[in-house]
């Protein structure tokens, strides 16, 4: 029963489709190039989080888990592994807009913005512009200190 965290491929977009549909998450603009990581269990999929690079800021586009898995803790290990794979790519920001899990990360270290403090590149992805509603909150995690000099 090991938990496998790992990245995803276009073979997993279609049950990405399904799980996030299953969590009323909007799925309109989602592409194989967006999924990011998938939890799998005994083979069965059990969650994914997608991810939209921008450079140095990324939008940590969607993450569910299954009904039947929640609250096993793939929800951090998911985030986690996101987390990881940003840092080593030089991502130095992780933004995310949410409905009902601002608590959730919260616990990760996330902090809530005002949408009006939102980079260009994250106010330009469909999610900040019209996917998400407009009360979605907003939230950020700085996962790089950049120094004066690297910007």
């Amino acid at each position: 029963m090991t938990l496998e965290i790992r990245p995803a491929t276009a073979a997993d977009l279609a049950e990405s489709i399904v799980l996030l549909e299953e969590a009323g998450l909007p799925v309109a603009d989602l592409c194989a190039e967006k999924l990011a990581f998938v939890a799998a269990r005994n083979n069965l999929f059990q969650g994914v989080i997608c991810l939209e690079s921008f450079g140095k800021i990324a939008l940590l586009r969607s993450l569910v888990v299954s009904a039947s898995a929640r609250g096993a803790g793939i929800g951090a290990a998911l985030v986690t592994a996101l987390e990881v794979a940003c840092r080593s790519n030089g991502v130095g920001e992780l933004w995310l807009l949410t409905i009902d899990a601002d608590g959730f990360f919260s616990n990760l270290g996330y902090e809530t913005s005002a949408r009006a403090n939102a980079p260009d590149a994250i106010r330009r992805t469909e999610e900040f512009s019209g996917l998400c509603p407009r009360d979605a909150t907003l939230m950020f995690k700085t996962l790089l200190e950049v120094s004066p000099s690297q910007e």
